[in-house]
C-alpha cells in the first residue's frame, strides 16, 4: 500500500510493507550493482540478495578472467534471503562478482562488473546534506573535473517513508555510477549531495584509493524521523506528541526515514558516516537533542555492526557538521542550544558519550556574504588573516604582547606591539609544531 507524503511540493510514497511473497526471484539487494564500491580490508564486504527458499547460492569474485574467491550459502526459508561475507580485500579493482542460484538442477546467474574495493561512507541528514553539487558556488568547476575522480563512485537513495523497518530499499534515485557532470549536477535538492561529494573527493585526494559515497538525506527533517523506535524510546521521545515547527518542512513522523532510507542499508559493510542535521530540531524536541543525537549514533553503529555480520566496526567513525553561525543572533538562542547539544553538552568531541566521533566546526566560518571567497577553505582563511593583519581590520579588545592564538589547530597568529606575525610566506602555510 502506498500513501502520499510531501516534500517541496512533490508527492512521495509512504511504504506500508506487506508480507514477503513465497515466489521471490533470484536477485541481488537493491544497492549491489555495476560500478559499486565494496569495503576494503580489514573488513570483509557483504554480498546478499533474494532467491528461492532452499536453493544454493555460489558467489564468485573474478579479477579479469580468473576466479580468486568463492563463497557458498543457501537461501533462508523465512526471509528468502541469502548472504555471504567476502574475504578482506586490498583497495583497488576492477573486479567482477557473479552469483549463481542452483535449485532442482536449474541454474540462474547474476553478474555485476567494474567493482572496486575501497572505503564506503554513508552521508545523511537534512537540506544542508541534500543540497546538490549543482548548487555550490563553484559548481561549474566541480562538474568539469569529474574525469579525475572516476574511482569515487556515487549512489543516491530515493525519498521514501515507511511505517516499519524495510530490509531492502524500495526505490533508488541514482544507482551506483561513476561521477559525470550529468549525475553530479542532476538538479536542485535531488542528487548528488555536495557535502558528500566534496568529502569523498577530499578522501580520494588524500588516500589515493577508491571511495564509495551513499547519499540518503531529506531536507527539513528532524532527527526523530531518522531514529529507530529503540533510540527514541531510550530518550523518552515516544511519550511526547508530534510538535509542529516552521523548521520542519519534511517528514517528521517518528522513524519513517530510518525505516525506509537507513535500515535497508544495514547489511552493508561501511567505513563510516557523516551527518549534517539539527536545524529542524531548534523548535522540535530541542531539549532532548543531547540524548537523541548520541542515541542515534549508538543505534546506527549497533545496527550496521550486526547487519554486516560484525564486519562494520562497532564504533565506526561518525562525523557531523556543527550548526553554523546562521541565525546565531536570534533572541531565543535556539541555534546555540542545538550546537551545544550536538556534543552531548560536553562542548567537544569525541567524549565519553560520543566516542569515535569528529566534528566539522562551522560557527567560526567567514562572513557568508563576503566577496573574498568560500567557507571551509584554508586558503581563504589564510588570505583573510593576512588582509586583517596587514590592514588592521582585526580589532583586539585589549593589548597583547607575545601572545599566540591557535586557529583550527593549523594556524597560529603571534600578536605583539608591532602587529601580527603569520606563520607562512606568500600565502602558503608553514608547518607548525
Amino acid at each position: 500500500m502506498v500513501v502520499p507524503g510531501f516534500a517541496f511540493g512533490l508527492v512521495l510514497p509512504l511504504i506500508l510493507p506487506a508480507g514477503t511473497s513465497a515466489d521471490v526471484g533470484f536477485r541481488f539487494a537493491s544497492y549491489i550493482n555495476n560500478y559499486m564500491v565494496l569495503q576494503k580490508e580489514p573488513a570483509g564486504a557483504v554480498i546478499w540478495g533474494y532467491g528461492i527458499s532452499g536453493a544454493t547460492v555460489t558467489v564468485t569474485l573474478y579479477q579479469q578472467q580468473e576466479a580468486i574467491m568463492k563463497k557458498v550459502t543457501s537461501v533462508k526459508a523465512r526471509s528468502h534471503s541469502w548472504m555471504v561475507v567476502l574475504d578482506p580485500m586490498k583497495p583497488g579493482g576492477p573486479y567482477k562478482v557473479m552469483a549463481q542460484q542452483t535449485f532442482r538442477r536449474k541454474n540462474i546467474t547474476l553478474r555485476v562488473h567494474d567493482v572496486l574495493f575501497g572505503d564506503v561512507w554513508l552521508c545523511s541528514g537534512q537540506s544542508n546534506m541534500q543540497m546538490t553539487v549543482s548548487q555550490v558556488f563553484n559548481a561549474t568547476k566541480e562538474l568539469a573535473n569529474t574525469a579525475a575522480y572516476q574511482s569515487v563512485r556515487i549512489f543516491s537513495v530515493s525519498l521514501i517513508q515507511a511505517e516499519q523497518e524495510l530490509e531492502d530499499l524500495a526505490q533508488v534515485d541514482l544507482q551506483w555510477a561513476k561521477p559525470t557532470s550529468e549525475n553530479l549536477g542532476h538538479g536542485i535538492f535531488t542528487y548528488m549531495s555536495a557535502v558528500c561529494w566534496l568529502f569523498g573527493r577530499y578522501l580520494y585526494d588524500t588516500l589515493q584509493y577508491p571511495i564509495g559515497l551513499i547519499s540518503s538525506s531529506w531536507a527539513g527533517t528532524p532527527i526523530e524521523a531518522w531514529s529507530s523506535g529503540r533510540s527514541l524510546r531510550a530518550c523518552g521521545v515516544l511519550t511526547r506528541g508530534l510538535i509542529q515547527s516552521d523548521f520542519v518542512t519534511g517528514p517528521s513522523k517518528y522513524s519513517v526515514l530510518w525505516n525506509a532510507m537507513i535500515h535497508p542499508l544495514h547489511n552493508m559493510t561501511l567505513k563510516g558516516v557523516i551527518w549534517y542535521q539539527g536545524e529542524s530540531n531548534v523548535n522540535f524536541n530541542r531539549d532532548l537533542y543531547n540524548c537523541t543525537f548520541p542515541a542515534l549514533i549508538e543505534d546506527w553503529r549497533q545496527t550496521f555492526h550486526r547487519g554486516s555480520q560484525g564486519q562494520t566496526e562497532r564504533f565506526f567513525p561518525f562525523g557531523f557538521v556543527q550548526l553554523s553561525s546562521y541565525l546565531s543572533a536570534t533572541s531565543d538562542d535556539t541555534f546555540p542550544q542545538i550546537r551545544w547539544h550536538q556534543t552531548a553538552d560536553f562542548g567537544y568531541v569525541p567524549n565519553a558519550r560520543m566516542p569515535s566521533t569528529f566534528m566539522a566546526v562551522a560557527m567560526d566560518l567567514c562572513d557568508r556574504k563576503s566577496p573574498f571567497g568560500r567557507d571551509h577553505c584554508l586558503r581563504t582563511w589564510n588570505s583573510w588573516l593576512t588582509r586583517g593583519c596587514s590592514t588592521s581590520h582585526i580589532r583586539w579588545k585589549s593589548r597583547c604582547r607575545g601572545s599566540t592564538i591557535y586557529l583550527r589547530s593549523h594556524v597560529a597568529v603571534t600578536i605583539s606591539a608591532s602587529g601580527c606575525q603569520l606563520p607562512w610566506t606568500r600565502s602558503r602555510p608553514r608547518a607548525w609544531p
